[in-house]
């Protein structure tokens, strides 16, 4: 079968692609060498989010007295947790190969490899056999970055996300090389269920790329906390213990296991035949339609280096068919308005710029105006901040802290993409009690 589009990839990218063009009534063959759903729902986004939320239970059970509660003899099992999460897993899975059941679409489990291309169709090898497709779309992902340390291959001491989530039993302590959104979640599980946790970020600050404001509230919370956290720190080498040079000499942190968390690098393996196409800096470059310099090839989620979030990759996924199936008016991705959330605790959820960004006006208020937040936040003050352009007076971005901002972040920036300004932000109306209307109390 000749069919419209290949998709090399079943993540948040992949599987997206195949919905968008299974409505369209176009033929879709789509790979995936592992499982369906990718990085984020097997060993990312979902079992992370899941784990951290049995972990929120016991902290909250043992933290209840602020609220009037008292309970004896909690504990928990990890195991179960692990259980539980696996369940999670599988079911999201299945529901995924539900919705790509189709006459439409074809799946096929294995190793994809690019054998050749013309501007007319694309043909890939896998088990064995060979597809011809109009239109390729590669979603291959991302993989963790292993950074160049003496004594990290091979040292059992040391996990990757990836290990660590699949571990059954807790590290009696751990030091998490990275402070960014991944070591910072891994930070919170690890300490809300009683481990002694060392964050070690060679940057001068946790959490870099996102207001510092929001980000220096978090780290103040978890350093009383008991979490030990250093920045400009750099890991020099791995062995029974972790060296670190810092301004002021060398360090050596003691921890039962090292749990690396420095990034993710773009998988382009099996496509080598596309000898013309081109990156920039190991990710595929594209257009603002995800189409790359090839005339029938293109490329979405962490494979293009952007924004390595699965909501991002889903968006670029229904532009690229969009573009594909010539749909008019096309459709560009508003990167300037994108959400972004760290599943801390409390929790951090942000969009559009930052005050490093550009000269703004800010708005900035204690979360303690919204009386749902006082209600269910005993002892936390939080903070909501909002960037407004001085001259036309929309909002440009904005920046909270507390729980549960990342359920709401997504009005934030539904403003910021549509370029509400002050006023106009100022008619919407809010359901009371609840913690979204601090976006309305800023102003």
């Amino acid at each position: 079968m000749n069919y419209f589009l290949a998709i090399i990839g079943g993540g948040p990218a992949g599987y997206t692609a195949a919905e968008s063009a299974i409505k369209a009534g176009k033929q879709v063959i789509l790979f995936e060498q592992q499982s369906l759903g990718g990085t984020c729902l097997n060993v990312g986004c979902i079992p992370t989010k899941t784990l951290l939320y049995s972990a929120k239970q016991y902290y909250n059970a043992t933290h209840g007295d602020k609220f009037g509660i008292t309970a004896e003899s909690v504990s928990f099992d990890y195991g179960k947790m692990q259980q539980r999460k696996q369940k999670v897993v599988r079911k999201l899975v299945a529901g995924i190969r539900a919705k790509l059941n189709s006459e439409y679409c074809t799946v096929v489990n294995g190793v994809a490899e690019v054998a050749s291309r013309t501007d007319e169709k694309v043909v890939i090898n896998c088990n064995g056999e060979q597809y011809e497709a109009e239109n390729l779309l590669v979603c291959t992902g991302s993989s963790n970055f292993v950074p160049p340390i003496p004594g990290i291959k091979d040292n059992p001491k040391v996990w990757n996300s990836t290990e660590a989530l699949d571990a059954k039993v807790l590290p009696e302590s751990v030091a998490i090389v990275g402070g960014g959104v991944i070591g910072m979640e891994f930070a919170t599980l690890y300490h809300e269920l009683g481990v002694p946790v060392t964050v070690i970020e060679a940057m001068p600050t946790i959490l870099p790329n996102l207001d510092q404001e929001i980000v220096g509230l978090l780290r103040e919370k978890y350093e009383k906390a008991g979490i030990k956290i250093m920045t400009s720190t750099k890991v020099t080498e791995i062995s029974d213990s972790v060296k670190c040079q810092t301004a002021d000499g060398e360090i050596v942190v003691e921890a039962d296991k090292v749990l690396v968390c420095v990034g993710r690098r773009a998988n382009i393996h099996g496509l080598e035949t596309l000898d013309n196409l081109e990156y920039n800096r190991g990710a595929i470059v594209v257009d603002d339609f995800m189409k790359t310099n090839l005339p029938n090839v293109y490329a979405a989620g962490d494979v293009t280096g952007k924004i390595m979030l699965a909501h991002v990759a889903s968006r670029q996924a229904e532009v690229a068919v969009g573009r594909m199936l010539k749909q008019i008016p096309l459709q560009r991705i508003a990167y300037n308005a994108i959400p972004s959330v760290v599943y801390t605790n409390p929790e951090i959820a942000c969009v559009g710029i930052t005050e490093n960004d550009i000269d703004a006006e800010v708005h900035r208020l204690p979360m303690t105006f919204s009386g749902r937040f006082v209600a269910e936040n005993e002892g936390e003050s939080g903070l909501c901040k909002m960037l407004i352009d001085k001259k036309s007076h929309a909002i440009l971005g904005v920046h909270m802290i507390g729980n549960p901002c990342s359920e709401f972040v997504a009005a934030a920036s539904f403003a910021v993409r549509m370029g509400y300004t002050v006023d106009e932000f100022r008619q919407v109306v809010f359901p009371h009690p609840t913690v979204s209307e601090i976006l309305k109390e800023v102003l």
